[in-house]
């Protein structure tokens, strides 16, 4: 008999934000698969969950997902973390894969579960939605992301001036992500179409290492990973 593979949202950052169903596959499955750092720091998945058990209650599976875009590199480590996880459901374990957010927006859980069905179809997987930094962010900003028949994009942010001014200038609401490494190219175009006060930026949203930026602190900042920028016009 096989296990089953969950992919569970776990929220943005703060531990009350899973649901209740989450919680509950966490609790039951035998296995938990968490993102691990290389260099062995906690990753932000493993944090949120930690508060829920002793990690001596569970199996836990520490998963890399090494930060390049060499296609070689991310092909090996995808076939050896996809064969660690089919090891444990092949031996009748459920595995619980937790991410921050949502397993089927902007996840590493995506990779995983297209792999599995390709390699072994047979394996039953559910995905457990979860709360998203987006509306985390919304919701501790107190800016709403849609009303009415307002055009709403999620945007992966790039150095790329063009495409990003015209995101910006076709909808009404923006959440760009990923946007510490772009962050001055951003704070130009924002400034050029005056809406730089319509933006508002945000590390780590929900968690205990929240921080919310005003503009000023912006230019030049070194913002960590986890930081997007909502864009309200």
């Amino acid at each position: 008999m096989l296990g089953t593979l969950y992919g569970l949202g776990v929220g943005p950052g703060d531990p009350e934000l899973i649901t209740v169903k989450a919680y509950r596959k966490l609790k039951e499955s035998q296995v938990i698969a968490y993102p691990k750092k290389q260099r062995g720091s906690k990753s932000y998945a493993q944090k949120i969950i930690e508060v829920y058990f002793q990690p001596n209650e569970k199996e836990m599976l520490g998963l890399v997902f090494p930060m390049t875009k060499d296609q070689e590199v991310l092909n090996n480590k995808w076939s050896e973390t996809v064969e660690l996880v089919w090891e444990k459901i092949q031996e009748g374990k459920d595995v619980a894969f937790v991410t921050e957010g949502d397993p089927l927006l902007y996840s590493t859980f995506i990779h995983m579960m297209q792999l599995m069905k390709e390699r072994y179809p047979e394996v039953k997987i559910e995905v457990v939605p979860g709360i998203s930094s987006m509306n985390g962010a919304a919701a501790r900003l107190g800016i709403p992301l849609a009303d009415g028949d307002d055009h709403v994009a999620i945007i992966p942010a790039r150095d790329d001036y063009e495409t990003m001014k015209k995101v910006i200038e076709e909808n009404d609401c923006i959440i760009f992500i990923k946007v510490a490494k772009v962050i001055d190219l951003m704070l130009q175009i924002l400034r050029e179409l005056d809406l730089l006060h319509k933006a508002s930026v945000v590390t780590k949203v929900t968690s205990d290492e929240e921080i919310v930026w005003s503009a000023e602190e912006l230019d030049g900042a070194d913002l960590e990973y986890l930081t997007l920028m909502v864009v309200r016009k």
